[in-house]
């Protein structure tokens, strides 16, 4: 097993056991204090427990190399994983909209929430920075997109523990229970909205896009600096997980040798892998005589078009 799949599992089994604990703490104690809003914040933590046992499947899933039915392997699982992952938090967030909804229009608000809902969410606020941090310093570390969407996804737990917590204080200082029904419907819109703004991103990815534009400049870079490429062109690359799928046109001289040409492809491909920060998947070169005309409507990225977009034309 490599090392960033060990890291990527640690990670996933801090991230399992730290979040049921606050969920059964702020659940219990949201329901023991009639805090709805508390019960809430523990809802979302429960839904941080499947996000972290989705990554540990995940990172099994990862570890098997490419055969006959998946020949690029299992980079996409994550991505798709995490699709299916942003609906099961949109529709928690919307059950609790409804829920809260349901109770300010019947105006059961219920009694004043109990002081242990506020000691529980001060533990919580606590404990999911800690947990936030060490996510997104694995997810760096191990190159894993989902762990630093996991980690993303509990700083913004952070604000909605501490959301909670001011409507908790507001609660008791004015007397009015209907604060912390309140309190607990803007938590479910921060919920779907989390759902929404993951399935955007990760969807993206899944359209082979959200490449920075700082490693096509990289790449372009690289192959130029061997003497012989010219005009290197029609770059696409796109994502197998956390690794990288490149494809480049090069136009060498029209009198060298296939011999010749095939070794320059394979120094260009050295290059790309060696030169850059990603981990390269494959790297697939195709090779053009000087001079040859670019068809227009091409697919593909070319240094003009970078140059565009930093004039903004």
């Amino acid at each position: 097993m490599s090392d960033r799949i060990t890291k990527i599992k640690i990670a996933s089994w801090i991230g399992i056991g730290g979040n049921a604990i606050l969920a059964i703490l702020k659940i219990t104690a949201g329901f023991h204090s009639n805090s709805l809003s508390v019960v809430a914040d523990g809802i979302d933590s429960s839904g941080d427990v499947l996000i972290a046992l989705l990554t540990l499947y995940i990172a099994s899933l990862l570890t098997k190399p490419p055969n006959i039915k998946f020949p690029y392997g299992y980079g996409k699982a994550e991505p798709n994983a995490t699709i299916a992952l942003s609906f099961v938090i949109f529709f928690a967030g919307a059950q609790l909209a409804i829920s809260s909804v349901k109770r300010l229009i019947e105006g059961s608000y219920g009694e004043m929430p109990g002081k242990l809902a506020i000691i529980v969410i001060v533990v919580s606020i606590i404990a999911k920075f800690i947990l936030a941090r060490y996510q997104l310093y694995i997810g760096k570390r191990a190159n894993s997109s989902m762990l630093i969407a996991y980690s993303k996804n509990m700083q913004g737990d952070v604000i909605i523990s501490s959301s909670v917590l001011i409507g908790l204080v507001l609660t008791h200082i004015f007397r009015l229970p209907v604060m912390d029904i309140i309190v607990a419907l803007l938590v479910s819109f921060w919920v779907m909205w989390i759902a929404v703004k993951i399935f955007i991103e990760t969807n993206l990815e899944l359209m082979d896009g959200n490449i920075e534009k700082s490693i096509y400049e990289d790449v372009f870079e690289i192959v130029e600096s061997v003497p012989e490429v010219k005009n290197p062109h029609r770059m696409r690359i796109r994502r197998a997980g956390h690794q990288l799928m490149i494809n480049i046109d090069i136009e060498l001289k029209e009198d060298m040798t296939l011999n010749h040409a095939h070794e320059i492809s394979h120094i260009v491909e050295k290059n790309i892998r060696d030169g850059l920060e990603h981990e390269v998947f494959d790297v697939i070169i195709h090779v053009e005589p000087f001079g040859d005309k670019i068809e227009e409507g091409k697919l593909g990225i070319t240094k003009d078009v970078l140059r565009k977009k930093d004039t903004g034309k």
